[in-house]
C-alpha cells in the first residue's frame, strides 16, 4: 500500500511555527517512502479565516522546501459530498436532524480505540462521546465530518497530526466505520514547548514561519532543527542534511513527550549552516536576504562584505547592524575614543601602500610596537571610530574595504570628538 498522507492546515491565522513542525513529519514520512503528501485547507470555520492565510500557508512551505503532491485543495469544495453521504447516513438512521442541523449516532455502550504509532493504543468509552453533529444548519459540513471524508476520498493511509487532535478521533474513527471506510492509521505527536515549560508562544520570540525568514535562519537549518524536536534517529546526530533525515524518519522513533524549543540551540545550528556554505553561496544568500529586505547596498560591495562575517554571524539578519559601517555614516560614543593614539594611528596609516589588510595589519603593528601597548589597547578607539563599534569584522579588512580616504576621514573625525 503506497502512503499518503495529508498537510491540513486551517486560515485562521498565519502559519507557526509548531504547524510547520507537524507538516514537516507528514512531509519526512511521506518522502521518505516515494508515497504522496497532500495539501489541504480545512476552511470550514469560515467566521475565523484570515484572508491571507491561504497564501502565507504556501509561501511558507515553499521557502522551507516542504513540496506538495497535486493540487491545494479546499475542504469546503467538498460540501454537496458531505451533504450527501450526511443524507445517507441519516436514511440508515445512524445520523438524524435536530433543529436544522444533522447529528452522527455515537454508540453509547464499549469503547472507540485505535492503535496510535506515537502513542501506543487509546481508548475512549463511548457513553463519554456526545453524538456530533456534521453539519450545520447552513449546510455547511463540521470539521469532524469534512475530515474524515475528505481522508477517505483521498485515500489517506496515515493521519500524522497533533495532539490536540486526539479528542477528534473517536468521532471520526466512528464516522468512516459507518461510512464502510477502514479507517487511517493515526500518529499523533507532542506540541512543542519553550524552555520554560510552557507552550510555545509569542512570548518565547517569534512564532510565525514569516518572522523565522525575516530574522535570517536558512530554511535547511530550520528544517534540521525541527526534525529534531520529538524525534531523534539516534541520540546523538544534530547536523543532518535533509536528504539523510527523510531516509532516516520514522514515526516509531517520535517521542510522545512534548519537545522544546531552544533559540540558542536553533541559533548554534543556522551559524554551523551559514559557515559550511562555500564562499560564493554564502555571498548569494547575504546578497539575496538584503535584497528582500529592500536594501538599496552595492551589491559589488555586500560580496567583497560577505567572507568578513561568514564566521562570525548566526544569522543572516544579524549582518546589517555587524556591518552598517561600510554602507553609511557612523556615530561613534567619544567616550570610547583616544585623542593621541587617533592621530598617531592616522599617521601611521597615511602612507600604508598598498592599501590592502596586510599592509595595513603591519602598520599597526608596528604602530603597537612604538607606542609600547598590547594591539588590544591601542585597536579599540580606532575599531569604535572607524566602525562606531567596539563589536565589528575584522579591523584590516574592514579598513581595506572601507578605502583609504573614508578611513582616515573617520580617524580625524574621531581626534575631533575626543578632543
Amino acid at each position: 500500500m503506497s502512503v499518503r498522507v495529508r498537510m491540513a492546515p486551517s486560515p485562521t491565522g498565519l502559519l507557526h511555527i509548531g504547524g510547520v513542525h507537524t507538516f514537516l513529519f507528514n512531509w519526512l514520512y511521506a518522502r521518505g517512502r516515494e508515497g504522496a503528501c497532500l495539501l489541504r485547507i480545512e476552511n470550514t470555520d469560515t467566521s475565523r479565516e484570515v484572508r491571507e492565510a491561504t497564501q502565507q500557508i504556501q509561501r511558507s512551505l515553499a521557502w522551507l522546501g516542504i513540496d506538495w503532491d497535486g493540487p491545494v485543495t479546499f475542504q469546503l469544495d467538498a460540501m454537496d459530498r458531505c451533504r450527501e453521504l450526511a443524507a445517507r447516513l441519516v436514511e440508515r438512521g445512524e445520523a438524524y436532524e435536530d433543529e436544522g442541523a444533522i447529528r452522527f449516532h455515537m454508540p453509547d455502550e464499549g469503547v472507540t480505540g485505535w492503535d496510535d504509532v506515537v502513542r501506543g493504543r487509546i481508548e475512549f468509552p463511548n457513553e463519554q462521546l456526545e453524538d456530533v453533529v456534521i453539519v450545520r444548519s447552513d449546510g455547511r459540513p463540521t470539521y469532524n465530518f469534512a475530515s474524515p471524508v475528505e481522508d477517505m476520498d483521498d485515500a489517506i493511509t496515515h493521519v500524522i497530526r497533533g495532539d490536540d487532535h486526539i479528542s477528534n478521533t473517536p468521532k471520526q474513527l466512528q464516522i468512516l466505520r459507518a461510512l464502510g471506510h477502514e479507517p487511517p492509521v493515526y500518529a499523533h505527536i507532542a506540541n512543542i514547548l519553550g524552555t520554560d515549560g510552557k507552550k510555545l508562544s509569542k512570548r518565547h520570540g517569534a512564532v510565525s514561519v514569516d518572522e523565522f525568514r525575516v530574522a535570517g535562519y536558512l530554511p535547511d537549518a530550520l528544517v534540521n532543527f525541527l526534525a529534531l524536536i520529538g524525534w531523534a534517529p539516534d541520540g546523538e546526530t544534530t547536523i543532518m542534511p535533509r536528504a539523510e533525515i527523510v531516509e532516516r524518519f520514522t514515526l516509531e522513533a517520535v517521542s510522545a513527550s512534548p519537545g522544546t524549543f531552544d533559540y540558542a540551540k536553533l541559533d548554534w545550528m543556522n551559524g554551523v549552516y551559514l559557515r559550511e556554505l562555500s564562499p560564493e553561496a554564502y555571498a548569494d544568500e547575504v546578497v539575496t536576504y538584503l535584497r528582500e529586505r529592500g536594501s538599496d547596498w552595492p551589491e559589488a560591495r555586500v560580496r567583497a562584505m560577505a567572507p568578513l562575517v561568514q564566521e562570525k554571524v548566526g544569522k543572516l539578519g544579524e549582518i546589517p547592524a555587524f556591518t552598517g559601517f561600510l554602507f553609511g555614516d557612523v556615530a561613534p560614543d567619544p567616550a570610547e575614543l583616544d585623542a593621541p593614539l587617533l592621530e598617531a594611528a592616522e599617521r601611521s596609516l597615511a602612507g600604508v601602500e598598498p592599501w590592502s589588510a596586510q599592509a595595513i595589519e603591519t602598520a599597526l603593528r608596528q604602530l603597537c610596537e612604538e607606542l609600547g601597548q598590547k594591539p588590544r589597547k591601542v585597536f579599540a578607539p580606532i575599531r569604535v571610530a572607524v566602525t562606531g563599534s567596539r563589536v565589528s569584522p575584522g579591523l584590516y579588512e574592514s579598513l581595506e574595504l572601507l578605502g583609504r580616504e573614508t578611513s582616515l576621514a573617520r580617524i580625524r573625525h574621531g581626534v575631533e570628538l575626543a578632543a
